[in-house]
C-alpha cells in the first residue's frame, strides 16, 4: 500500500525536521560551534561557512536538548539561495564538510533515513485498518496494543528510531510490532554440554521431539530462533553438533522492542531474542551478548536487594523476573526468559513510550488515561507517575545506582486510585561503587566492566539522560498546551524528591542535574552511525553525551 502525496510530503518534512534538530544537537560538522546566528525577517537562521559558501538552517527556540530547533525542513546554499529539502540533499551537503574518515557514516545515516522515511509512509497508509483493530483492554495482553501505538510514535531524541536496518516492508507487517502480528518461532537444538542455563524454563519449552527432532531429547536443548534471523544463524559458526529444526513451534505477537516477544498463550511470559538488525543507530545492534544477560539477572537482585531496604517501595514499584536465561556462547544463541508479576489481569499497564502515541479512539493515550483514571486530567496523572519516578530514582542514586530505564522500560500499572510502576531491562546501569558498598557491599558481579565507576558522574548522566529528559522533560515538551505546567511540575517533584533524600548524595544532584548551567545530552546519531567508535571516543553508544540547556533552571535553559 501506498501512502498519498500529502502524506507522503508530511512525512518527509517531519522527517528532515527532526534530523535537522539532531544534527544541530549534536553539533555535527560544527553546526553549533562553527555557525553563527542571523537574523532574518523571518526569524534567526544558523549560518554554517561551507568551503566558499554558506548553509543556512533556519531555527526556532526550543530549550529541551538544545537552544534550538529546525523550524523548516530545508538547509538553503547561501551563493544561490538553492533549497536543499530532502534528507539525502541535505546530508551530502553536510557530507562534504566532513573529515574525509567520516563520509561513510553520512552514507550510511543517508541510508537509514530513507528506510526511516519509507516506514514512516507505511505508518501512515495503514493508519486506520491498524487503529480499527486494536484493543487496548486490561492485563498483559492489552499493554501489546499499547506498543503497537508506541512504535508508531517517533523517539524524543533519535530520529530515524522508526527505521530498522535492512527489513522490507513484507518483514515489518509480518514481524514488527506497529501492525501486531502473530508468527510462530523456529527452534535449534544446540547440545546441553554447550548451553548455559541460568534458572528453570518454562513448563512450554518444547522438548526436540516436540520439534520433529528424534533420538535428542536427553543430549540436546532447543533454544528459540526469530525468524528474521534464520539466515544469519545458518551463515553463524555455531556449536558442533547443533541442528535446525524445519518444525516452527509457539505462537508470540512482538513487543515495543521487536526482538521480545510475548507468549500469544500468557502474555506474561516474553522471550528476548537476537534479532539480526539495528535499531536507533547502525551500530546498536540487536543480537543478545551472553554477558548481557548475566547483567540483568545481577541488576535484578541488585534492585530487590534496595527495596529491602526501602520496603515503601515494594508494594509500588515492581519488576519484571530477568534470572532465567540461555545462550551457547555466541551472541544469536540465546535467550531471556522474562516473567513478569502475577495479579496484573485486571489492572491497565501501558509503557511511558506510549503515553504521547495517538489512541484509537483519537485524542493522545495519556488523555485517554486521565480520562478513565484521573477526572480528566493530564496533569495529575502525569503528576502521580513522576512523583513515584523521582522518589525510587533518586533512592537509586542514593545507592550509587542508575537505571537505563528509558519510555521503553518503564510502564505505568493504572487501576482506579492506584498507581504503580513496572521496570524490566536491568543489564545497563551505572553503578557508583563507592556509595554501592556502604550500604550493599555484595558482591554484585556484572560482567560488563563499564557499569562499574567510583564516582558520581556517570551515574548522574545517566540519570540526568534517561530519567529527567525521556522519562519527565519529553512530556512537558511533547504537551505544548501544559508545557509551563509541566516544567513547574518536574522542576518541584524532582526537587522535593532530592530533598528527601539528603545528604551528601542530595548535593551532588542538586549541583549536577537541579542546579547545573548544562545537562549531559545523548549523542545518539554521531556515537550510534555518524562515526567510528574510535571517531566518536564513544565506550558505549547508548551513553555518549553532548551538553544542552537546563530546563530544570527556575527561567528554563532555552535561548
Amino acid at each position: 500500500m501506498t501512502a498519498p502525496a500529502t502524506a507522503r510530503d508530511t512525512c518527509e518534512a517531519e522527517l528532515l525536521t527532526r534530523v535537522l534538530s539532531a544534527l544541530l544537537r549534536e553539533d555535527v560538522v560544527g553546526l553549533r560551534s562553527r555557525g553563527t546566528a542571523v537574523e532574518q525577517s523571518d526569524g534567526r537562521w544558523i549560518r554554517l561557512p561551507a568551503g566558499d559558501d554558506a548553509l543556512l538552517l533556519s531555527v526556532v527556540e526550543d530549550g529541551y536538548q538544545c537552544a534550538y530547533a529546525a523550524r523548516v525542513p530545508l538547509l538553503v546554499r547561501e551563493s544561490d539561495g538553492a533549497e536543499l529539502t530532502s534528507c539525502a540533499t541535505v546530508l551530502g551537503a553536510l557530507r562534504a564538510l566532513a573529515e574525509p574518515e567520516d563520509r561513510g557514516g553520512f552514507d550510511a545515516f543517508a541510508e537509514e533515513c530513507r528506510q526511516t522515511l519509507a516506514t514512516m509512509r507505511l505508518h501512515a497508509a495503514t493508519r486506520t485498518e491498524v487503529m480499527e483493530r486494536l484493543s487496548t483492554g486490561p492485563g498483559l495482553g492489552g499493554s501489546l496494543a499499547y506498543d503497537t501505538l508506541a512504535a508508531r510514535l517517533d523517539h524524543p531524541v533519535y530520529p530515524t528510531a522508526r527505521g530498522r536496518a535492512g527489513l522490507d516492508e513484507g518483514q515489518l507487517r509480518a514481524y514488527s510490532p506497529e501492525f501486531q502480528p502473530r508468527f510462530a518461532l523456529r527452534w535449534i537444538a544446540v547440545p546441553r554440554a554447550a548451553v548455559t542455563l541460568a534458572g528453570t524454563l518454562p513448563e512450554f519449552w518444547p522438548t526436540p521431539t516436540n520439534l520433529g527432532l528424534r533420538d535428542m531429547d536427553g543430549t540436546h536443548l532447543p533454544l528459540p530462533v526469530h525468524p528474521l534471523t534464520l539466515d544469519a544463524v545458518r551463515a553463524a559458526d555455531l556449536p558442533r553438533g547443533t541442528v535446525l529444526a524445519a518444525r516452527a513451534h509457539l505462537d508470540v505477537v512482538p513487543t515495543l522492542s521487536m526482538r521480545t516477544v510475548a507468549t500469544v498463550g500468557d502474555p506474561s511470559a516474553h522471550l528476548k531474542l537476537p534479532l539480526a538488525t539495528a535499531t536507533l543507530g547502525l551500530r546498536n545492534k540487536r543480537t543478545i551478548k551472553p554477558g548481557t544477560l548475566v547483567d540483568g539477572a545481577v541488576g535484578q537482585r541488585l534492585l530487590e536487594a534496595v527495596i529491602e531496604r526501602e520496603p515503601r517501595f515494594r508494594d509500588v514499584i515492581l519488576h519484571a523476573d530477568e534470572t532465567t536465561y540461555a545462550h551457547a556462547g555466541h551472541e544469536l544463541l540465546a535467550v531471556l526468559c522474562r516473567r513478569y508479576p502475577a495479579g496484573l489481569d485486571d489492572a491497565v499497564v501501558v509503557p511511558m513510550a506510549a503515553l504521547l502515541a495517538e489512541a484509537p479512539g483519537g485524542g493522545l493515550v495519556v488523555d485517554d488515561l486521565a480520562d478513565r483514571f484521573y477526572g480528566g486530567d493530564p496533569l495529575a496523572l502525569l503528576d502521580a507517575a513522576l512523583t513515584l519516578l523521582f522518589d525510587w530514582q533518586t533512592t537509586l542514586f542514593g545507592h550509587g545506582i542508575a537505571l537505563e530505564s528509558h519510555q521503553q522500560n518503564v510502564s505505568l500499572v493504572l487501576r482506579p486510585g492506584s498507581l504503580r510502576l513496572l521496570f524490566k531491562d536491568n543489564d545497563g546501569p551505572r553503578v557508583n561503587t563507592r556509595r554501592l558498598n556502604a550500604v550493599l557491599p555484595g558482591p554484585w558481579p556484572f560482567d560488563d566492566a563499564r557499569i562499574f565507576g567510583t564516582d558520581d558522574g556517570p551515574v548522574a548522566d545517566l540519570f540526568t539522560t534517561i530519567t529527567v529528559h525521556l522519562c519527565a522533560g519529553a512530556y512537558a515538551f511533547g504537551l505544548p498546551r501544559h508545557r509551563a505546567a509541566l516544567l513547574d511540575l518536574v522542576r518541584r517533584r524532582l526537587a522535593e524528591a532530592v530533598d528527601r533524600l539528603g545528604g551528601d548524595a542530595a548535593d551532588a544532584l542538586r549541583a549536577r542535574v537541579l542546579q547545573a548551567p548544562e545537562l549531559p545530552v545523548k549523542a545518539m546519531v554521531s556515537a550510534g552511525t555518524l562515526l567510528s567508535k574510535e571517531r566518536s571516543g564513544a565506550a558505549d553508544v547508548n551513553k555518549h553525551y553532548t551538553t544542552g540547556p537546563n530546563y530544570l533552571l527556575p527561567y528554563g535553559g532555552s535561548a
